[in-house]
This record gives C-alpha cells, structure tokens and sequence, in this order.
C-alpha cells in the first residue's frame, strides 16, 4: 500500500486575480513561497521515499521546498498538470461569464464549460493513471505529489467513489499549499481522513 500526499501549489500572482491557469506557467508569489515551506515543516517527520510535481513552475516550486532539506529531487510530470481550461486560461470567472454565458452557466451547474483545452473527465483519466503508476514504483512507501485544484479534485472524487462532476458541485475548492492523503493499494484509492 503506497501513501501519497497531495498538496496543491502554492499562491502564484493569477490565483490572487482569480484569473484560470490551466497550462499557464504561472509561478509562485512571495506568499506562495511561503506557503511551500509551511507545507515542508507540516512533512518534516514524515519520510517520502520521492517527491512528484507538476511540470508546471508554481507545482514544482512548491515541491521543491519539501524535496530539497531532503536531498530528494523533485520528478516534474506532464501528465500531473491542472485541466487545460483552453479558450478561459488567463480570464478572470467575470470575464468568462461576460464572453461565454452559457458556457459559463453550464461549467458552475458541475458541467462542461470551455470548449476547447480538455474536459474534466479527460484530466481525471489523465491524473488517476499517473498517480496510479507513481505509486506502483513506491509499493510500500510515501510519497508526496504536488499538483493542482482540478487533478486533487479529481484523485478525491476517486477515493470517496463520485465521479468529478459530482464531487465539482458538492466537494470543495482546494486551497493553495493544502494537505491531504490518500492510500492506494491494488490501483484503489482510498482517502485517509486528516
């Protein structure tokens, strides 16, 4: 059974704006880099075996803080990165709302909004096979993944058994630089409570 701590990156300048990231490669504000360490000293007594992270600059950033006291670097992976909210990357939900009012309406009812870039249900394929695949090289250990809001949504939803358009309407948003764990045993998730 493989421990996996998840943590969402740290603040960056367009999570303060409210503005999506998707892709961008957005990095850490100073508060951000702040929050990675705190984020390392609620880990100090925990012994990770590795430590994963999105490709993306404010994942691995926040990654960093916890790998390097530990001498362990930090594995940047594509396939750990936020949804590709397309045509929405760098607007602000205002904006959105404003430009695409249907698509904006169906995205907050837990449906799909931009059209373009790639579904949730893409980026959870995506997400529970990486992380499924990180943890069968760890059988036995814990590791921590630092990634976004929509993939730890989406590796929640899997541990508690609802699917991401579910768990999008009823779960919560993920804060920047939060903790959580799963366990997966036999490509199981199973959410390990705080």
């Amino acid at each position: 059974m493989t421990t996996v701590y998840l943590a969402r990156h740290g603040e960056s300048d367009w999570n303060v704006e409210r503005r999506w990231q998707g892709h961008a490669d957005r990095p850490l504000r100073e508060k951000g880099r702040r929050q990675a360490e705190e984020l390392a000293g609620r880990l100090v007594d925990v012994r990770l075996e590795a430590v994963y992270a999105s490709d993306l600059r404010r994942a691995w950033e926040t990654a960093e803080a916890v790998g390097r006291p530990r001498d362990l670097p930090v594995v940047r992976l594509l396939e750990l990165r936020e949804v590709d909210v397309g045509s929405w990357g760098g607007l602000t939900r205002d904006q959105c709302e404003s430009r695409f009012p249907e698509e904006f309406t169906r995205w907050r009812e837990g449906g799909a909004g931009w059209e373009d870039g790639e579904s949730y249900e893409e980026m959870s394929v995506r997400i529970l096979d990486a992380v499924r695949g990180i943890s069968a090289k760890h059988p036995e250990g814990a590791i921590l993944v630092v990634s976004h809001g929509g993939p730890i949504r989406a590796i929640h939803a899997e541990a508690l058994g609802v699917d991401i358009a579910t768990h999008r309407r009823t779960g919560p948003v993920e804060p920047n630089a939060r903790l959580s764990a799963i366990t997966v045993e036999n490509g199981r998730f199973h959410l390990l409570e705080p």
